[in-house]
Formats: structure tokens, C-alpha cells, sequence
């Protein structure tokens, strides 16, 4: 389950003055967070909790009023603990329980928990969370998963891919202009050379694949053919180079050169295209309409289901100009 919090800070001060003690030489008020370990429960029989957290400790109770608003009526589709969040004194933090009711509602709600208006504490937005409230006994796409355990509720999907659909075998990174300088060496041989150092990566969404016999091939002609006993695993990636000799792991992923000696991707008016072992088109790279002198790639944000963008732009790239076998972020698949 996905952490969801609410992190509020500020720089100042963090007891009360009157009932509690901390404050010398003006009236300041602590800051406080609004957390839950998890970001969806069960409708029949799930619990949720939900915290209040203040950067230091009271010497007097304090008493912090919520407000329920979202899809899920409060006492209807779940009940709730208490609608405010007692802090004892000596405590910088205080917790109620949500739980679900049973019903046969298939519909996941929402349930927006927020900080009333307070003269007791600091909320700096955003000032809510978000729980998803999910009939575990429901499989409203029919896959045999229950919601509950379903990544993909609505579509149905594996239980080998967690409920959802495979996604296929796609292109997920391109680099058809390496970096001018030095730091165009993609694959890592020790020389930047703008047709070696080009590289196409392929994420296979789907069981383990046989791809023999797949080709890449861009406007002009058939530029690699896959050879035999090439076998992607599931969630797997393969990264074709150019030319030269990739040196290194790139996370994992198997690597090869082009059959024909070379991608020769052009900066322009040029398409780059996956076909399976009987010619039927898997994929298709269109470089018209982009960068005609990107100096870096263009990758898919986020990894696997996004749009294309240039690879340095994306603040999780970190400025690195590509990624070949990695995520943009530079972790594994």
C-alpha cells in the first residue's frame, strides 16, 4: 500500500503560549501533520488511521476538530472513531481509526480528511489526505481480483501483472542525437561517436517474449533484426546501440548492436519502426514534429505509460541526458 500523508511546516516555534509552554517572546503556534500509513482500506472490514502530528510536545491536551468530505458519507460507507484528534499532554501527536461498513456498493470512494478551521495549530496547504475506500468483495472488472487486491479495478487484467492489462512490447526511450560533447558516450565503449553512441529501448509488457526475428527498421531501411534466441523476460528491457562496444550492465537489461552496422536515425523526417518475426508493425517511433538537434533522448514520462519528452527536461532525470536500460530517474525496472 502507497504511504499518504499530509506534511505541514513552517519555521517557528512549535508550542503554544497560555495552556502551554515554549513561547518567550511572542505567541506562535505548532505546526502539524496529518498522515495515514496507508491510502486505501476496506469497505467490509478494513481499517484506516489517521494521525496528527505537531513538531513538539504539549503540556496541555489539545484537541484538533475534522472535517469529512469526498464520495464516502461518514456513518454510511464508514464510521469513524472520533471527529477530532485528541493530543494528550506531554504528546506531540494523536490518532482516530477509520473503518469501513459492509455493503454491496462496487463504487471505490473517496474520503477527504481535513483540519477544520483552528486557532490551535498552523495548516499550511495542502490541508487534506485522501483515502480510497474499496469493497474488498467486489470485482468490478470481472477479473477474478478483488478490488481490494486489484491495481486496475476497472480494467481486467493477469493476476501475473496485478489485475492490469499488459501493456505490450513498446519503445520507451530513444536517443537519435547523442550529446555533441563527451557526455554523448551512451554506450559507455570510451569514444562519443553520433551513430555508435544511438540507441533504441524496448520494455516488454508482457509474459516472457520470444522476439527472434523481431526487426527495427527507420524510413529508409531495415536497420536490426533480432537474432535467435532472443527471449525478453516479463517487465524486461533491451537496448540496441548503433554500433560500438557497450561496456557496463545498464540495469540489467540485455544489449546488442545494430545487425546492419548502424540505426542512422536523421534528426528529422525519419520514423523509426518495431515489426514482429511475420512483418506485422509492433511499434512505431515517429521523429517527425520533434527536436531536430535534442542533444539527448526522448523518453516516455513516466517510464512505460507516458508521453514522449525530451530526457534532461524532466525533473527526475536529474539533467542526465538519457537513460539507456534504466528508468528516467536512473533506478531499474
Amino acid at each position: 500500500m502507497m504511504r499518504s500523508h499530509l506534511l505541514l511546516t513552517a519555521a517557528a516555534a512549535f508550542l503554544l503560549c497560555g495552556p502551554f509552554q515554549g513561547c518567550k517572546t511572542e505567541d506562535v503556534l505548532p505546526t502539524v501533520v496529518l498522515e495515514s500509513p496507508v491510502a486505501e482500506f476496506g469497505a467490509d472490514s478494513g481499517t484506516a488511521q489517521v494521525f496528527a502530528r505537531l513538531n513538539g510536545r504539549v503540556t496541555r491536551e489539545l484537541k484538533l476538530k475534522l472535517r469529512f468530505t469526498g464520495t464516502a458519507v461518514l456513518n454510511t460507507h464508514f464510521s469513524a472513531s472520533a471527529t477530532e484528534i485528541t493530543i494528550a499532554a506531554g504528546s506531540d501527536s494523536g490518532v482516530i481509526v477509520l473503518s469501513g461498513i459492509a455493503t454491496t456498493d462496487t463504487t471505490i470512494r473517496s474520503i477527504v480528511v481535513s483540519l477544520e478551521n483552528t486557532d490551535q495549530a498552523v495548516p499550511l496547504p495542502p490541508t487534506s489526505i485522501t483515502l480510497r475506500l474499496v469493497n474488498c468483495g467486489g470485482d468490478r472488472d470481472s477479473d477474478g481480483i478483488s478490488d481490494c487486491d486489484d491495481a486496475c479495478p476497472d480494467e481486467a487484467g493477469p493476476l501475473a501483472n496485478r489485475g492490469c492489462p499488459w501493456p505490450g512490447l513498446l519503445i520507451n526511450e530513444v536517443l537519435y542525437d547523442p550529446p555533441s560533447d563527451t557526455s554523448g558516450d551512451a554506450n559507455r565503449d570510451g569514444t562519443r561517436d553520433p551513430l555508435a553512441d544511438e540507441f533504441v529501448e524496448l520494455y516488454n509488457g508482457n509474459p516472457q517474449l520470444d522476439i527472434s526475428g523481431y526487426t527495427l527498421s527507420d524510413a529508409s531501411m531495415l536497420r536490426h533484426t533480432f537474432p535467435a534466441g532472443t527471449i525478453l523476460p516479463s517487465r524486461g528491457v533491451i537496448v540496441v546501440f548503433g554500433g560500438g562496444s557497450p561496456t557496463g550492465e545498464f540495469g540489467g537489461a540485455i544489449v546488442q548492436t545494430a545487425s546492419e552496422g548502424q540505426l542512422n536515425m536523421n534528426n528529422a523526417g525519419d520514423m523509426l519502426t518495431l515489426k514482429d518475426a511475420m512483418g506485422n508493425t509492433v511499434a512505431v517511433f515517429d521523429i517527425n514534429g520533434l527536436s531536430g538537434n535534442p542533444d539527448e533522448s526522448y523518453t516516455r514520462n513516466p517510464d512505460i505509460s507516458g508521453a514522449f519528452e525530451q530526457h534532461a527536461r524532466i525533473p527526475a532525470a536529474k539533467g542526465k541526458p538519457f537513460s539507456p536500460g534504466l528508468k528516467l530517474d536512473g533506478t531499474r525496472f
